[in-house]
């Protein structure tokens, strides 16, 4: 998504992080990833604060990747949409829910506070908002760069492995993917109009944790103790939000439940990186450098 590629730093033996910088419209830009095997909210600040160390001029961060959506009759959320971290009444775009402490008869009492993103990026995820909704987005163009580039493959839209919702009730059959399961025990969800876009755009809050959800009912706990206002889970974001100005941004690669699918990160990655594009595109530069 870069459209300019400068040269890597030299190896450093006090930090192993790799470092890819490049230029996304009048924008430099440093992408690092965390390393393999290596998940959670602790890694996440450990590789932010290295960062932060190395990029002294840094203003901003996007925690871009993949994270578990949660479908509801309000957000008709499918794989491969692309969930925004955004404040409400109750949180601040992102809530950890496994930080507090447990007390009497099994309840869990969250506890702490994380912070919401800077004001320019709230402005600017609301100019994209406002585009998309008026048909100007060019995202699908900055998608269109998987199709056309032959080593991308991999990242495009899954056409063997279908976009299948299970009731929470209903657990997976011990297979690779879901060709074995009941389909009859799938929630029926309309065609979307593709004159639109086949692709949505959702903000709100992200709930943010050290485990992998698996389990529907785990999933639909925790939101109803959330709210009823969470739109996906991830694993990394708590640990950024009170230490580095950033916005989250998640592609929706399963639905937290036991019929979770490998095959949709790759394009679900691809959805998140191509929106962080268009935000950075309709970001002023200017205001960025003015920001302390």
């Amino acid at each position: 998504m870069l459209d300019k590629k400068y040269p890597s730093l030299p190896s450093d033996s006090y930090d192993p992080t790799i470092y890819t910088l490049g230029r996304v419209g009048p924008h430099n830009v440093v992408i690092a990833c965390l390393p393999a095997g290596n998940t959670g909210t602790s890694a996440a600040t450990a590789v932010a604060g290295r960062m932060r160390h190395k990029f002294r001029s840094l203003q901003f961060g996007f925690m871009v990747g993949i994270g578990g959506g949660v479908p509801s009759a309000r957000d008709d959320i499918r794989l491969g949409d692309v969930v925004v971290s955004r404040p409400d009444l109750e949180h601040g775009g992102v809530v950890q829910y496994d930080f507090g402490k447990a007390e009497q008869g099994g309840r869990f009492h969250r506890t702490g506070h994380l912070n919401q993103s800077p004001t320019l990026l709230l402005n600017v995820i609301n100019g994209v908002q406002r585009d998309y909704e008026l048909g100007q987005q060019t995202y699908s163009i900055h998608m269109q760069r998987y199709l056309e580039d032959e080593n991308l493959e991999e990242f495009t839209r899954p056409t063997t492995e279908p976009d299948l919702l299970f009731k929470a009730t209903y657990p997976h059959i011990d297979s690779l993917n879901c060709s074995d399961c009941d389909t009859s025990q799938t929630i029926f969800r309309p065609l979307r109009n593709t004159k639109i876009a086949s692709t949505r755009i959702h903000y709100g809050t992200i709930a943010s944790g050290n485990q992998v959800i698996k389990d529907a009912a785990t999933r639909d706990r925790i939101v109803k103790d959330l709210g009823g206002r969470i739109l996906c889970f991830e694993m990394e974001a708590a640990g950024l939000m009170n230490d580095f100005p950033c916005l989250v941004v998640r592609g929706v690669s399963d639905y937290c439940d036991s019929h979770k699918c490998d095959r949709w990160q790759r394009y679900a990655a691809a959805s998140a990186a191509a929106y962080t594009r268009e935000l950075l595109l309709l970001m002023p530069s200017d205001e960025v450098a003015g920001q302390t």
